[in-house]
């Protein structure tokens, strides 16, 4: 889709669910959006996967150069608002990465977390970076070709498929938008600003990687207080050489394993049905069903409803759907209820509550219909 961020036009690819975390991915300098296909089609479900070609990139406006981090950084976070983002996970590889740092420097409490992928606090040396600029400029792309190339995925990774595609994502880039792009990154030292960071943050590189190398990666990592996973086999865009080591390494920093599923429910139950109803329950437990309360709340809340295979959408459906179905109306009306805090609207439970008519008869659906009625108001 097409979108009015700020001042220029952007495309953006817009996977997953409405009512899931989003997940915004940042692509490299040349690239498009594309380069984070394969991570895109693994964490589309459990996130809402947000990704835009920058400016000057791909079918995004190309305006005159240079660029700078800060103003591209702009460009995401008047994007995010254009699609009514307020929190997200942001996903950043080479100019992407530090994209992503701008916009954590401009915009802390818009940032869930940081997954920085073969870049840097700063990247020289600086002239290097003017004279290929001004070579895109004065001879276009073709002239480049080789030499990123071969910084981008190792000799071997060269006559594969994907290799191809990256090279006609290079081809086709916009000679000013990947000078002026290339310009922000000569221009940019990030280094005090990111220090003063406190976001969650996953730093990633590949062993191969001779543009962004692993001692840069070891200090952006020492800078953010982040771990850093070295991608074996992976040059300077592993999301396309070795994306199955990305995607595992990005799902197991957003989904990290659960050690207390009490805990973890507790949580995930306060968000759902809000903290103020769950302090009412918790206040109201006696001896009697003190254990009951730990069970329901370790097992449906911390087993079932934190794992990644559903959004937090569908499990409300689910939910909605099951409890009509069942005639369980108390039940019912609580989660109907959370649908504010699910991102469930009026129209998915109208349809939910016909496929209960359809499948578990119209008496219970009826009772359904009437029920959400008064407790959506709809």
């Amino acid at each position: 889709m097409f979108i009015r961020a700020g001042t220029i036009t952007m495309h953006v690819r817009v996977d997953g669910p409405v009512s899931a975390p989003p997940l915004v991915m940042l692509h490299s300098l040349g690239t498009t959006a594309d380069v984070w296909e394969p991570q895109a089609q693994a964490l589309a479900g459990p996130f809402r996967v947000i990704r835009p070609d920058l400016r000057g990139h791909g079918l995004t406006e190309v305006t005159p150069g240079p660029y700078k981090i800060q103003g591209m950084a702009a460009d995401v976070l008047a994007l995010m608002d254009a699609l009514g983002v307020q929190h997200a996970h942001v996903a950043g590889l080479s100019i992407g990465g530090m994209i992503a740092q701008g916009l954590a420097h401009a915009a802390p409490t818009r940032v869930a977390s940081l997954m920085l992928c073969d870049t840097a606090l700063a990247i020289p040396p600086a002239q290097g970076w003017i004279d290929r600029a001004a070579a895109a400029r004065a001879h276009g792309m073709a002239p480049l070709l080789d030499t990123v190339m071969a910084r981008w995925v190792t000799a071997d990774f060269q006559t594969e498929p994907a290799a191809q595609g990256l090279r006609a994502m290079l081809l086709r880039t916009d000679p000013e938008g990947y000078a002026a792009a290339a310009e922000a990154i000569g221009a940019a030292d990030l280094t005090e600003a990111t220090k003063a960071l406190s976001i969650p943050t996953l730093v990633m590189v590949g062993d191969q990687d001779v543009a962004t190398p692993p001692n840069l990666a070891q200090a952006l990592a020492d800078a953010l207080r982040a771990p850093l996973v070295t991608l074996p086999g992976g040059a300077h865009i592993p999301t396309v050489q070795v994306p199955a080591l990305v995607t595992d390494a990005m799902q197991r920093f957003l989904i990290p394993e659960i050690s207390d599923f009490y805990e973890a429910g507790l949580a995930v139950r306060r968000q759902v049905l809000g903290s103020e109803h769950v302090d009412r329950s918790l206040a109201a437990t006696t001896g009697l069903d003190r254990d009951f309360q730990h069970f329901i709340t370790r097992t449906a809340w911390g087993g079932v409803w934190t794992r990644p295979g559903l959004d937090r959408g569908t499990r409300s459906l689910l939910v909605i759907t099951m409890l009509a179905a069942l005639g369980h109306h108390e039940e019912l009306r609580l989660h109907l209820r959370a649908t504010r805090n699910t991102g469930v609207n009026a129209a998915q439970v109208a349809e939910a509550l016909i496929q209960v008519a359809a499948y578990a008869g119209i008496p219970a659906a009826n009772s359904a219909v009437r029920i959400a009625k008064e407790v959506l108001g709809a």
